[in-house]
């Protein structure tokens, strides 16, 4: 493995309370790395540690075989970082947003390419105030890419965007990943991990209780899954022959739910059953667990409670 981050045993205190408690992982080169967790699980002061940006009370964090406690400064210079909120001037225009924090670095990518990685050129000349959220929050990406950084650091980077937003995000991101660009994300969005994500660490409550590809964390859950369907008419007791089947109780006289492990046995015993007492089985649905569920298998609650 080549580690481009490594964390060990990172803690941070306020007061009483331990916000991040004993966090341990590495990010490889070149890959896209998910913090998943729900709102004050952890995740923003966990990345804002490795960006320099709140000192740890305890721990070790290397970025690029680069000591980050030690030498700060020089961590600056090699990752690009995008926090939950940037303030820009409400005037100032986009081109010139990005030429003004490339004058920040020694090296900088030239803001027509950078305007272009995030779909901005069109709207070089208009004043930041004037852009929509979408465009604000891929401006704030642009900008945290104006170093050409060995590590990219997005910080809930779709939080209240709409569906459209979201995606042109994501495009982006897995433009990043194509190139083979080191990116570390905090979301509490689980279709978000799911997309764009190689790995991910799971935070609850300061602590990372999983740790894995999002395959793997599915799988590894052995949750089950939920096939739902209709029937054009009633199994009145034939649903006892197929273990697990309930009413699902919305208004539908003939529409049924079934939770299994065992998917093609029964959907295979499902169909039998239908074709050997003359129902005919519609709408049928199998929607595979998720990392919500296995969220909440691990810790009783939701994502977003």
């Amino acid at each position: 493995m080549n580690n481009i981050i490594e964390v060990t045993n990172l803690e941070k205190k306020y007061g009483d309370i331990n916000a991040v408690n004993g966090v341990s992982f590495n990010v490889e080169k070149g890959e896209v790395f998910g913090i998943l967790g729900p709102n004050g699980a952890g995740k923003t002061t966990t990345v804002e540690m490795i960006e320099g940006l709140r000192k740890p009370n305890a721990g070790t964090i290397k970025v690029c075989n680069i000591d980050a406690l030690k030498e700060p400064q020089r961590i600056k210079e090699i990752i690009g970082v995008q926090l939950q909120a940037t303030s820009l001037y409400d005037n100032i225009r986009v081109k010139e947003a990005i030429e003004l924090f490339g004058g920040y670095y020694a090296k900088s990518i030239p803001a027509a390419i950078i305007m272009d990685e995030v779909s901005l050129t069109e709207k070089k000349d208009s004043q930041v105030s004037k852009l929509s959220g979408g465009q604000k929050q891929r401006l704030s990406v642009g900008l945290a890419l104006v170093n050409d950084p060995e590590v990219i650091f997005l910080d809930e980077p779709t939080t209240g965007l709409d569906p459209q937003a979201r995606h042109n995000i994501w495009s982006i991101v897995e433009k990043l990943r194509e190139r083979g660009k080191t990116v570390v994300m905090t979301t509490h969005y689980m279709e978000e991990a799911e997309q764009l994500c190689h790995r991910l660490a799971i935070v609850d409550q300061g602590k990372i209780i999983a740790m894995d590809t999002p395959d793997n964390l599915i799988n590894k859950a052995e949750l089950a899954t939920s096939i739902e369907f209709s029937t054009s008419k009633e199994l009145d007791g034939l649903a006892k022959k197929i273990p697990g089947i309930c009413k699902v109780n919305n208004g539908s006289a003939r529409k049924y739910s079934v939770s299994t492990k065992a998917v093609s046995r029964i959907l295979k015993d499902l169909t039998n059953l239908c074709y050997d007492n003359n129902i005919e089985l519609q709408n049928i649905s199998v929607r595979q667990a998720t990392l919500e569920d296995v969220f909440l298998a691990m810790t009783g609650r939701k994502l977003r409670e």
